[in-house]
């Protein structure tokens, strides 16, 4: 049965009216056979393509449109849930979910690391002889085999990352993340200097309509599972807590979104008030006269969702995303996980950032790394 979502904040482009673009049909005619076959390997949607390239081409998807409409305020204390203590009632139910076999865990592994070289960042070595995603797998290795795990690649870490883990002990679940194909400003399909197309993975909003398509996913729900834990995969400090587990499910919401103090420059996504309904609303999208760093916390991109999230199609918002390849400007559209807080009832809740208990450190660039020796050391010696 397909989910009903509540209405509001913006149509989903995953529900197609019938359309007559010849010059869109045009650019899709234009791919070599080649092409088409490896885009319909990683769930290309022509479309969506096809309608965000025509509204491209019109000027009718500006920069502008991503800036959200609505009246929006702070989160308010009351709005987040409190980090519980060790011990806790959520420790305890946390743990008793895992040990069910209920709880399931997602690493986004799809991202391009445009800031990191452009290289598979999963299998990188955080720390000497250890990988991001061997450190992750590590993590959740604790609870044996209790947790099923997914590993959401993109066309872009596939290959590399089913190399290194071809003789992981662990048995690792793998959901393909969906692929585009980048635009020019004025709507062309964008060639690179040696006239191959540009392609890319167009967010980690993908993450529901992935894990909808996934096999091991639908065999886990038909098994018992009811939770699933998302974190990036160069997160290193989001590991798979019991308290954060048993936070969602006392909560009683169908989403749970990790959030932690904001520092002054922090980018990314926000939860506030927006028409009164708390959800996540990513800095970009923030009109220019609202003042982003006055908000006290910020999403981590650490989630715990029930199964029934993960749909095929997903409410998400299509977002323009300006960017440069060979020097030269290009046009993306990409969907974003934390937007799903619009569309189901979301809790929030307070995690620290730093410390024994702290959950963010992200790692972006190798200069992160560098600076983040010491701290992961510590936590994986």
């Amino acid at each position: 049965m397909r989910r009903e979502y509540p209405k509001g904040f913006h149509e989903s482009y995953s529900c197609h009216k019938k359309l007559s673009m010849t010059d869109s049909q045009s650019v899709l005619a234009s791919f070599d056979d080649e092409s088409r076959e490896f885009l319909n390997k990683f769930r290309f949607d022509s479309q969506t393509f096809t309608k965000l390239r025509t509204e491209l081409e019109k000027g009718e998807f500006t920069k502008a449109r991503n800036f959200i409409q609505a009246e929006l305020e702070p989160n308010k204390p009351e709005d987040i849930m409190p980090w519980p203590e060790p011990g806790s009632e959520a420790e305890q139910v946390g743990q008793a979910a895992i040990d069910a076999g209920q709880v399931g865990a997602v690493i986004l592994n799809g991202g391009m690391a445009t800031r990191f070289g452009g290289v598979v960042k999963g299998v990188v070595e955080a720390l000497p002889g250890q990988s991001f995603l061997n450190l992750k797998l590590k993590d959740v290795g604790r609870f044996g085999e209790k947790v099923s795990i997914f590993l959401m690649n993109s066309f872009a870490t596939e290959q590399d990352t089913l190399a290194h883990l071809q003789n992981h002990p662990m048995k690792v679940h793998m959901a393909i993340q969906s692929i585009s194909v980048r635009l020019t400003p004025e709507g062309s399909a964008f060639r690179k200097s040696d006239g191959e197309l540009s392609f890319y993975a167009p967010g980690h909003g993908d993450v529901f309509s992935s894990l909808a398509a996934c096999d091991a996913f639908q065999h886990f729900k038909d098994q018992g599972g009811r939770y699933i834990f998302v974190s990036n995969v160069d997160n290193l400090a989001a590991t798979l807590c019991p308290r954060v587990i048993g936070s969602h499910i006392l909560g009683g919401k169908e989403v749970t979104a990790e959030v932690a103090p904001r520092h002054l420059g922090d980018k990314g996504g926000a939860p506030v008030r927006v028409n009164g309904r708390v959800a996540i609303v990513e800095g970009f999208r923030f009109p220019e006269d609202f003042d982003n760093d006055a908000l006290p916390v910020f999403s981590t991109n650490n989630m715990v969702m029930n199964v029934g999230v993960f749909t095929d199609n997903p409410p998400l918002t299509w977002f323009r995303a300006d960017k440069e390849v060979e020097g030269q400007p290009v046009v993306q559209f990409e969907r974003l996980m934390g937007e799903i807080t619009s569309f189901v009832e979301s809790a929030y809740l307070h995690t620290p950032r730093g410390g024994t208990d702290g959950r963010f450190l992200p790692v972006k660039t190798p200069n992160d790394l560098q600076d983040l020796q010491e701290e992961l050391t510590r936590r994986f010696r």
